[in-house]
C-alpha cells in the first residue's frame, strides 16, 4: 500500500505526463479491445447450443454453401449414415401486416430436426419436430406451428405466460405458437436475430404452391448443418459424404445444360467446422478485421514508445530524488519496483478508460460495417475472452513502456546525481535509447500513413466511380403481390403498372418506374445469348446481365438514352420482343457500331428450346450493376410488360421532386394501398444501398486515417519531447557555444540536424517495412485502383512525416536559439 501511495503521489506531481500517458494508453488499449471484441464475436465465440464443436456445415461444392430442397431430401434420408443428426434451414423475412406498409420480422424455415440437433430446448411450451415437417400425409395444422424467440415474446406479447396456442399471422398465413426459446438463442446466423421459426414444409403456404421452391432442382436456398458422430472429425465426415456423392447427385440433376451438369456431377461435397454457425459475416469481414488489428497494435506500440520516452525523461528529472533514496539505503530493486508500480497504475487507468472506449467503438464499428440491423443483432459485449485479452494487453503494455525506464533508474549513483544538480555540459548520452524509440515511432508511423493513404485513395476511387445513374433523391418501394388475388401472369403485370402510375401521381413525386434488379444490392440476373449476327464466340464470352424495367426507368434514374428509343406501353405481349442494351454490350458484340435494329436470341435451355428473337431498339449509357469494383458487364434491359411470368414482387423506383425521399413514405403507403390492399410495401432510401456498397472501404479509410493521424501526433509529440529535453540537458553546452561566437542560427542547425537524422532514419526504416508489408496486400480486395507499393502514396507519407518532424524539432530549436550565454555562465 505504501508503494501504491507513493506511486499515486509521484504521478500527481507530473499531471501533464500522467494525463498524456493515460489517454494514449486508453486509445491504444480501447482500439485493440474493440477490434478484438468483433473478432471474438464473429470468429471465436461458439453458438449457445449443445456441444457446438461437433457441428459441421455441408457445402454442396467448394464454392457453394446452399442446397436445393430435393438435394436436402435425398441427403436427409441418408443422414444417419453420415451424421448424428442433420437439419436444413433458410433465413427469410415474414410480414406481420395484412397489406400496406410491411412490418417485417426475421424468420427461419427449419426442418424438423433443427432444435433437436442443436440441442436447444423451449423455455415455454415445446419446439417443433419431424412430425411437424411432413409435406404429404399430414394435415395443415401439423405444419402451421411456430416457435418464437424470447425477444419476440417480450416485445409482441409482453412475456405473457398464456402465449402458447395464440395465433400468429405470417404473410397472412395463420400459425399457432407452440413454444418460446431462451433469451440466449437467436438463431445460428451472425448479424441476424431470428424471431420466428416455422417448419420447412410450410414454405409452400408462405410462397404459394405455384412459386414454391420445394421441388425446384435449381433453386439453391437452403443451408445444411450436421452434428458429427462422437469421435468423428470434419475430414472423416467429408470423406463419408463424398462416398455418397454419386447417389446424391444423380438423384437430383437440375434442368441445366450438359456442360453445367458435368460440373454438377463432379463438384465434391465439403464439410466445414460450424461451431460458430455458417459465419458468413465473419468470413466477409475477416481480412478487414485482421488488418485493423495490425493497425491498432502498431498504434499501441507507438503509444508505448512515446510513454517510455516520457517516463525516461521523467525518471532523469527525478535522479536527484532517486539518488537521495539510494543514499538513505533504498535498494535498487526497491527503486525499480516503485517505478514499475507507477507504470502499472498508468496501465490500469488507461485500461479502465480503454474499456469504455472499446464498448462504444465496437458498436460504432459494427454499425458502420453492416448497418443498424446487424449492429443490434451482434453481441459485442464483454466476455471472458475479451477480459482476458484486455488484462493481457495491460500487462504487456506495462512491461513495454515501464521496464526499461525502471531498470535505467536503478543505475543512479548518489554522487553523480548530486553533481547533476549543478552545471552539465553534456548529458544527452543518457537519451540515446529515447532517440531510438523516436526513430521507431517515425518508422511505424510511416507504415500506418502509407496504409491510410492506400485505403483513403481506395475509398475515394470507389466513391467517385461513375455510376451511370443518380441515386438521390430516390426511394425504393418493394411491392410484394404474392397475396394479391390478381392473375399470376397478365394480372400481376397490370397490377405493377397501376402501382407505378399511381406512385407518379403522389404529390412530391417527380418520376416513378419499375425495376426488377436494383443495382448495388448483391442481386443479379445473367443469361447466355447466342452469338449475334456474324460472330462466333465461345460460351464464356456470351454471358450477359439482364434487368427488367418499365418505360421511363432511364429518365427516372437519370441514365441517358444515347440512341434509339425507350420502351413504350405498346411493347406488350402481343408485340415483337424488344430490348435496350448498354454501351459495353454494343462494343463487345457490334464493335462499337450502332446496335439499333439488330436481333439477339437467348441460348436455348431445357425449359425453353426455342427462345424468341429480341430486337434492340435502344442504347443507354453504361451503369454499374452489382459491384463498384467490377467492370460494367454487357447488359440488356427487357420490358416488364413482355414478361409472361412476372415474379411475386417488383421494385418501384420513386424520384422525389425535392427534399428527402423518406418524407414520401407515408403518402406513398396510403396511396398505393388503395390500389390493392393485399400488396405489402417496404420502403428504403436508395442512398443507403449505395452507401452500403462502400461500407468496408469507408470504415477502413476512416479507421486507418484516424489511427494514422494519431500515430503521427504521437510521433510528433515523442520527437518534440526528446528534443525539448535534449535542449534543456544541453543548455550549458549551447550557452558556451554561443559565448564562443556561435550565433542563434548555429543552435537551430544543431538541433534540426539531430531531428533530420532521427526522422531520416525512421523514414528509411519505415519505407523498408512498408515495402516488405506490401507483398501481403498483393491481390487483396482491400485496395482498388492502385498498387500496394504505390510510390506517390509512399512519397506523400514521407513528406508529411518530415514536415511534422521539422515542426516538432523547430520549436525546441527556436528555444535553444534564445538562450542567454551570460545567464547560463552565471548559473554555473
Amino acid at each position: 500500500m505504501a508503494d501504491l501511495r507513493d506511486a499515486l503521489r509521484a504521478l500527481k506531481a507530473t499531471p501533464v505526463v500522467t494525463v498524456v500517458a493515460i489517454l494514449s494508453l486508453a486509445l491504444g488499449i480501447g482500439a485493440n479491445t474493440a477490434i478484438f471484441s468483433l473478432v471474438n464475436t464473429l470468429m471465436l465465440r461458439s453458438l449457445p447450443v449443445r456441444e457446438p464443436q461437433r457441428l459441421g456445415q455441408m457445402m454442396s461444392s467448394p464454392r457453394r454453401a446452399s442446397f436445393t430442397n430435393p438435394l436436402w431430401e435425398v441427403l436427409r434420408d441418408r443422414e444417419r449414415q453420415l451424421f448424428d443428426g442433420a437439419f436444413a434451414y433458410a433465413v427469410t423475412r415474414f410480414n406481420l401486416t395484412r397489406g400496406g406498409e410491411a412490418k417485417q420480422v426475421n424468420g427461419v424455415f427449419a426442418s424438423g430436426g433443427y432444435f433437436d440437433v442443436l440441442g436447444v430446448p423451449a423455455i415455454l411450451g415445446r419446439t417443433f419436430t419431424v412430425e411437424n415437417d411432413v409435406r404429404k400425409g399430414a394435415g395443415l395444422e401439423a405444419r402451421q406451428v411456430a416457435v418464437i424467440s424470447y425477444s419476440f415474446w417480450q416485445q409482441h406479447y409482453g412475456g405473457a405466460a398464456d402465449v402458447l396456442g395464440k395465433p400468429l399471422e405470417l404473410d397472412r398465413v395463420p400459425f399457432t405458437i407452440v413454444g418460446v426459446t431462451g433469451p440466449e438463442f437467436t438463431g445460428i446466423d451472425q448479424g441476424t436475430s431470428a424471431e420466428v421459426f416455422i417448419p420447412l414444409a410450410s414454405e409452400p403456404l408462405i410462397r404459394g404452391a405455384s412459386e414454391s421452391a420445394m421441388d425446384q432442382r435449381s433453386w439453391w436456398w437452403l443451408r445444411v448443418i450436421g452434428r458429427l458422430k462422437p469421435g468423428d472429425t470434419i475430414d472423416r465426415a467429408t470423406a463419408a459424404v463424398r462416398g455418397l456423392q454419386p447417389q446424391l447427385r444423380e438423384a437430383t440433376l437440375p434442368n441445366w445444360r450438359p456442360q453445367q451438369l458435368a460440373t454438377y456431377l463432379k463438384d465434391p461435397f465439403v464439410v466445414r467446422a460450424a461451431a460458430n454457425g455458417p459465419n458468413n459475416l465473419g468470413r466477409q469481414y475477416r481480412d478487414p478485421l485482421y488488418l485493423i488489428m495490425v493497425v491498432v497494435a502498431l498504434v499501441l506500440l507507438i503509444a508505448c514508445a512515446n510513454i517510455a520516452n516520457l517516463l525516461l525523461a521523467r525518471a532523469s528529472a527525478r535522479r536527484h530524488e532517486l539518488s537521495v533514496r539510494v543514499a538513505l539505503g533504498a535498494s535498487r530493486w526497491r527503486i525499480a519496483r516503485q517505478l514499475l508500480i507507477e507504470s502499472a497504475v498508468l496501465a490500469i487507468a488507461g485500461t479502465v478508460l480503454g474499456l469504455v472506449f472499446a464498448q462504444w467503438g465496437a458498436r460504432l464499428l459494427v454499425f458502420e460495417l453492416s448497418g443498424a440491423t446487424t449492429a443490434a443483432a451482434l453481441d459485442v459485449g464483454l466476455d471472458w475472452r475479451v477480459l482476458l485479452f484486455t488484462i493481457g494487453l495491460a500487462g504487456a503494455t506495462t512491461l513495454l513502456f515501464g521496464i526499461v525506464p525502471a531498470l535505467r533508474s536503478t543505475r543512479v549513483a548518489p554522487s553523480e546525481a548530486i553533481k547533476e544538480q549543478g552545471r552539465s555540459v553534456v548529458g544527452e548520452s543518457r537519451f540515446g535509447l529515447g532517440s531510438w524509440l523516436v526513430a521507431a515511432q517515425v518508422a511505424l508511423s510511416l507504415v500506418l500513413l502509407v496504409g491510410a493513404g492506400l485505403f483513403l485513395r481506395t475509398f475515394s476511387t470507389l466513391a467517385h466511380v461513375r455510376l451511370g445513374f443518380e441515386f438521390d433523391p430516390i426511394i425504393m418501394v418493394s411491392a410484394n403481390a404474392k397475396r394479391s388475388s390478381v392473375d399470376l401472369t397478365t394480372g400481376r403485370t397490370a397490377l405493377y403498372g397501376r402501382l407505378r402510375e399511381t406512385a407518379a401521381t403522389v404529390p412530391g413525386v417527380r418520376d416513378a418506374a419499375l425495376l426488377s434488379i436494383t443495382p448495388l444490392t448483391n442481386s443479379s440476373w445473367d443469361t447466355l445469348i447466342q452469338s449475334p449476327e456474324g460472330l462466333s464466340l465461345p460460351e464464356s464470352e456470351r454471358d450477359v446481365y439482364v434487368n427488367e424495367v418499365s418505360p421511363g426507368l432511364f429518365a427516372t434514374f437519370g441514365t441517358p438514352l444515347l440512341a434509339g428509343r425507350d420502351f413504350t406501353p405498346a411493347d406488350n405481349l402481343a408485340a415483337p420482343r424488344v430490348i435496350i442494351v448498354n454501351e459495353t454490350f454494343a462494343r463487345k458484340y457490334f464493335g462499337g457500331a450502332s446496335p439499333i435494329g439488330h436481333w439477339v436470341r437467348n441460348e436455348p435451355t431445357p425449359r425453353s428450346n426455342n427462345p424468341p428473337r429480341l430486337q434492340i431498339v435502344g442504347l443507354v449509357r453504361d451503369s454499374v450493376y452489382d459491384s463498384l469494383r467490377d467492370a460494367i458487364p454487357p447488359t440488356m434491359y427487357q420490358v416488364f410488360t413482355q414478361n409472361e411470368q412476372p415474379g411475386p414482387s417488383a421494385t418501384i423506383v420513386v424520384r422525389a421532386a425535392a427534399g428527402s425521399p423518406a418524407l414520401l413514405t407515408r403518402s406513398l403507403a396510403d396511396t398505393l394501398g388503395r390500389v390493392d390492399g393485399d400488396v405489402s410495401l417496404t420502403f428504403s432510401p436508395y442512398r443507403d444501398s449505395v452507401r452500403a456498397a462502400t461500407a468496408q472501404e469507408r470504415v477502413l479509410a476512416m479507421l486507418s486515417a484516424f489511427f494514422g493521424g494519431l500515430a503521427l501526433l504521437l510521433a510528433g509529440l515523442g520527437l518534440y519531447g526528446v528534443m525539448s529535453y535534449a535542449v534543456s540537458r544541453r543548455r550549458t553546452e549551447i550557452g558556451i557555444r554561443m559565448a564562443l561566437g556561435a550565433g542563434p542560427g548555429g543552435a537551430v542547425r544543431l538541433i534540426l540536424l539531430r531531428v533530420a537524422a532521427l526522422v531520416g532514419a525512421g523514414i528509411a526504416a519505415g519505407t523498408l517495412i512498408a515495402l516488405w508489408a506490401a507483398r501481403f496486400m498483393a491481390g487483396s480486395s482491400l485496395i482498388y485502383g492502385l498498387q500496394p507499393r504505390d510510390p506517390s502514396t509512399l512519397a506523400t507519407a514521407a513528406v508529411v512525416l518530415a514536415a511534422i518532424g521539422t515542426i516538432a524539432g523547430y520549436l525546441p530549436a527556436r528555444r535553444a536559439s534564445r538562450i542567454d550565454p551570460a545567464r547560463v555562465l552565471r548559473e554555473g
